[in-house]
């Protein structure tokens, strides 16, 4: 099926429009908290435009990126119209609905895979009962992503995404009225991902049965993460700037760490005092 990108979205076929939205990191500790709001979608970025930085996705079809930093965390927005999509979505490796190595096909038990428009966004990796713990940007190499928690390894990253369409004639369930939208997703105000802070959201289950989905994707795509660094190295620009401050945390009463920096410079040390010993040394 073909996958259009337009207005930082990727529409695929007519029926589903896939955006990664920004929002806020919310701590990690131990409470449950409502969903954050959405800040505006991440810009999307093809491979196939920077086939030097992306030689591995080459032979990959629909392969893309987006600039991420690290005081923002990410949710994903599916838009769908009838007929209804499954989709699957891992981080890295591992599937952020079952929690197993992302294996192939739909499968019911554990369901691993959600179902569009039932489901208008998934926050973080299912953790059940009714929460999810935040889809956050680590860099890879450092062993704290979801993909080095369950496989012990980090060889892929970012986020892989399969669509399904039904089955020609398959029988499905009357689609049910969106749930109400809270104020909390309208709010105008190479990397992998980690589980950060804890929030409410239900994965909602098949209402149609896995049995009415076609065996194979009729789509695939990769979403590839990087840092600004690493955004600047590919592309020759700086990444786009984020609507996402300190005062935007401070104006919603959540903390800001100094780890959501990583995109400001360091002014080097001056010689006399990158050489000057501390106060417990000259007092030996």
């Amino acid at each position: 099926m073909d996958v259009v990108l337009a207005d930082n979205a990727l529409r695929v076929g007519t029926a589903l429009q896939l955006t990664f939205q920004r929002t806020l990191r919310i701590p990690n500790d131990g409470q449950v908290y409502p969903l954050p709001p959405g800040l505006g979608r991440f810009p999307i970025y093809r491979c196939a435009d920077y086939p030097n930085a992306f030689s591995a996705a080459r032979d990959k079809p629909n392969q893309y990126f987006i600039p991420m930093y690290q005081r923002e965390a990410l949710w994903l927005g599916f838009g769908s119209t009838w007929p209804p999509r499954a989709i699957k979505v891992a981080v890295g490796s591992v599937n952020a609905v079952s929690g197993e190595v992302n294996e192939s096909g739909l499968h019911e038990k554990p369901q691993n895979y959600v179902v569009c428009p039932e489901q208008l966004w998934l926050d973080g990796v299912n953790t059940g009962p009714a929460t999810v713990r935040q889809f956050v940007a680590v860099p890879l190499g450092e062993h704290s992503s979801v993909e080095a928690a369950i496989t012990h390894l980090e060889t892929i990253g970012g986020i892989q995404l399969e669509v399904y369409a039904p089955k020609i004639g398959a029988t499905l369930k009357p689609p049910s009225p969106p749930p109400r939208l809270g104020p909390a997703r309208h709010a105008n105000i190479r990397m992998g991902l980690a589980a950060g802070g804890q929030m409410t959201q239900k994965i909602y289950p098949d209402p149609h049965g896995v049995d009415v989905w076609c065996e194979q994707p009729d789509t695939t795509l990769g979403i590839h993460i990087l840092n600004s660094e690493h955004f600047r190295a590919v592309t020759g620009i700086a990444a786009p700037p984020s609507p996402i401050d300190a005062q935007t945390y401070t104006k919603l009463g959540l903390p800001w760490f100094e780890l959501y920096e990583e995109h400001m410079g360091d002014v080097a040390a001056p010689a006399p005092f990158a050489g000057m010993p501390s106060t417990e040394r000259r007092d030996q």
